[in-house]
């Protein structure tokens, strides 16, 4: 029932999105697409949950003009990765645009293992062009309570008192307790949207922990703490206060998000036709296959974190 053709129309979307847009975004609706194909095998979904994953998938790569193409072989798995991950070298240090350097890259090199290859030269080019190109971007346009200079100047100290983390167990335990611990959590970029963008930076850096590349895991951890250091400043605001908020798109006063009836695991969540919002540029799809990696790997998943990813994941 799972079409691998859906992983390579993903990664053809993020090889060529800097060539035909000439932005970085586009490459969202990829990895979307490729986070779709993992949610639905990695969760064992039933076969009726699991078609209406996909098929809204397809129609949002669809929709956006992306037409499907024929799985390309090319390059073997250890080309791709000397490629992409030479690229990741240049910005795994830093935070760059809330860690969209790290997933367009681990998507990729997930995808191509599950294929057992892919792509020419050419290809893994434009992925490799791609993530050079948040080469001294800013970490992100949207915040509370600090600008884009200071998060970029902000530094993790001791008395962060930020638990040791040694492998991907323990990263997805810190993001999940991190996500529980929001009494409110508000819709905006610089919140709802920041919180669901940890658990995703968070889930990039530990497939690429999965694919044996611990050091690059433990490169990414810094950049990742500051987000959550940030994230961690704006728990205790409540409605209506005034705080700084540094954003083109947010305004005050925050609202809060709304609470989604249905989590991503159930068939319901799937009925609604989320084309209006097109998939809410595909994070509908990365969102959950990130929540639900995380859960898988700890201990049993608290009501908290399920309670509090219902006002990420809604729309």
């Amino acid at each position: 029932m799972l079409d691998q053709g859906i992983l390579g129309d993903g990664l053809s979307v993020i090889a060529t999105c800097k060539k035909e847009t000439g932005n970085i975004w586009h490459a969202h609706l990829g990895a979307a697409a490729i986070a779709s194909y993992f949610f639905v095998k990695d969760n064992s979904l039933v076969v009726e949950l699991a078609q209406n994953v996909l098929s809204q998938s397809r129609a949002m790569l669809a929709n956006n003009g992306v037409t499907s193409r024929k799985h390309r072989l090319g390059s073997d798995i250890g080309r791709a990765e000397a490629v992409l991950l030479g690229s990741l070298d240049k910005t795994i240090d830093q935070l760059h645009w809330v860690g969209h350097n790290v997933i367009y890259c681990s998507l990729s090199l997930l995808a191509i293992h599950e294929l057992k290859g892919w792509g020419a030269e050419d290809d893994l080019s434009g992925i490799s062009d791609l993530i050079r190109s948040f080469e001294k971007t800013i970490p992100g346009r949207s915040w509370i309570g600090y600008s884009a200079s200071e998060v970029k100047r902000l530094e993790i100290t001791e008395e962060d008192n930020f638990p040791r983390i040694e492998d991907a167990k323990d990263l997805s335990h810190l993001v999940l307790e991190q996500l529980s611990d929001f009494p409110i959590i508000y819709r905006a970029e610089s919140h709802h949207d920041l919180i669901g963008h940890m658990l995703t930076f968070s889930h990039a850096l530990n497939i690429l922990y999965d694919l044996g590349h611990v050091s690059y895991f433990k490169r990414g951890l810094p950049p990742l703490l500051k987000m959550i250091k940030v994230l961690r400043s704006s728990r205790h605001i409540k409605p209506g206060d005034q705080v700084k908020l540094i954003s083109p798109v947010d305004h005050l006063p925050l609202q809060q998000s709304a609470r989604a009836e249905f989590l991503p695991a159930e068939y319901k969540f799937w009925e609604k036709d989320y084309s209006e919002s097109n998939w809410d540029f595909g994070h509908i799809f990365k969102f959950s296959f990130s929540f639900y990696d995380h859960i898988r790997r700890v201990d049993g998943g608290r009501f908290s974190y399920f309670e509090n990813f219902r006002h990420v994941i809604s729309h």
